[in-house]
């Protein structure tokens, strides 16, 4: 009996520490904080990947977006993989459209397909997601903490649409990651991890990683920050270098969606462990955050085992239900830091009350996601030309 309730209280720790790191993080920020000072010296050469699979209809938008830049070294590479290209006519020598033969159906497949056509060595490249629209300013942006010293750098990822609960929600947890395992994860001294657009790092980097790994489904991410976190480099977050993201608005993309993610966290999250014991060995606090980070599963299953964990609990050792209740008010108070720190939309709060059913579409998620990766390779949404609150972020954008 002892040793089945030490089993029990073990494994109750390794559910129950997803709810307090968050906080932990918070209050580390405050006692440790590395991020340095963001200066906006020497520019480079930037390859702007951007990779489609299947339609082609948001690449127009997404070019013009990036013809805005303010920035004057830049070429932009799209790859438009198993896509009808006849209709995609763009009057720029600095749009470079590659249809590679034979399908791809793999994000670094298109991206090594844009590498090998460069058509002059950039030293960085960045990778953009074909729904994706960027800020004027975003590779200045980049430049601030390349020029640093990283060779890895991470932006944020705001909403281009708030268009229904789904979207609203969607978005809510990219700022609850964003602030957590992206800018207060690097702050403290660790990596933030990356979100597979709004991405840039040195092509050398890119490559030694990357190269002669053939990763296909969902998580090249996944993938890439694991080797990069491991060499013990750090990945900086940049909360000014915006790019905007299409949230998902309806049922089925959120299921297919996070179908693909939820297959790829159990595919990928031993990195964890190894990231972990390597941080431990090697006394690198960058290593052991980041490995803590990538054991964690998704939100909606780490809730629903403290659930069953502390309702278990009220019939075997209900004082353990305490904790529970404990841990669970210190999630939520984190997850309403993250949205108070990062000057949410109304309609996001307003959406929570559907967090509920948006955790039931998650569980539809989980019962397909052993086949997510057989059904689709990206994500369809409707055109959307210009994102919400766009000009506001242009006015209020930090300037070094």
């Amino acid at each position: 009996m002892e040793l089945i309730r030490f089993i029990w209280i073990l494994l109750q720790v390794g559910i129950g520490y997803n709810l307090v790191l968050p906080g932990f993080i918070y209050l580390l920020s405050f006692f440790k904080n590395n991020q340095p000072k963001a200066l906006q010296t020497s520019a480079a050469d930037y390859a702007i990947i951007v990779t489609a699979y299947e339609q082609v209809t948001h690449i127009p938008a997404v070019v013009s977006s990036l013809l805005q830049l303010n920035y004057e070294q830049y070429l932009i590479y799209i790859v438009a993989d198993k896509c009808d290209i006849s209709q995609l006519k763009f009057n720029d020598d600095r749009v470079i459209i590659l249809r590679p033969e034979a399908t791809l159906a793999s994000n670094t497949r298109s991206h090594f397909y844009a590498i090998n056509n460069f058509k002059r060595p950039h030293n960085r490249l960045t990778i953009i997601d074909s729904d994706n629209l960027v800020h004027p300013e975003y590779l200045n942006e980049l430049d601030c903490y390349f020029n640093q010293g990283y060779i890895a750098v991470q932006g944020i990822r705001k909403a281009k649409n708030l268009d229904t609960t789904y979207a609203c929600l969607d978005a809510a947890r990219d700022i609850y990651y964003h602030f957590y395992d992206g800018k207060l994860l690097f702050n403290v001294g660790s990596s933030a991890t990356l979100a597979g657009s709004g991405m840039a790092f040195t092509t050398a980097l890119y490559r030694d990683c990357l190269e002669n790994r053939d990763v296909t489904g969902a998580g090249f991410d996944k993938v890439l920050q694991y080797l990069i976190v491991k060499q013990n480099h750090r990945i900086a977050f940049n909360e000014q270098a915006v790019v905007y993201d299409q949230k998902t608005s309806e049922t089925d993309q959120l299921v297919n969606q996070r179908a693909r993610w939820i297959n790829t966290w159990f595919k990928y999250f031993g990195y964890g462990f190894k990231l972990l014991f390597t941080g431990i060995r090697n006394f690198s606090l960058n290593q052991f955050l980041f490995g803590l980070i990538l054991l964690r599963p998704p939100l909606f299953l780490f809730l629903a085992f403290s659930v069953i964990c502390a309702l278990t609990d009220l019939e075997i050792h209900s004082v353990y239900s305490w904790f529970w209740l404990i841990g669970c008010i210190i999630f939520v108070w984190s997850f309403l830091i993250a949205l108070w720190r990062s000057d949410t939309d109304k309609r996001i709060y307003s959406s929570l009350a559907g967090i509920p059913k948006f955790m039931f579409f998650q569980f539809v998620s989980l019962a397909r996601s052993h086949k997510a990766n057989k059904h689709s390779v990206a994500t369809k949404h409707a055109i959307l030309i210009k994102p919400e609150g766009m000009d506001a972020d242009k006015n209020n954008l930090k300037t070094y």
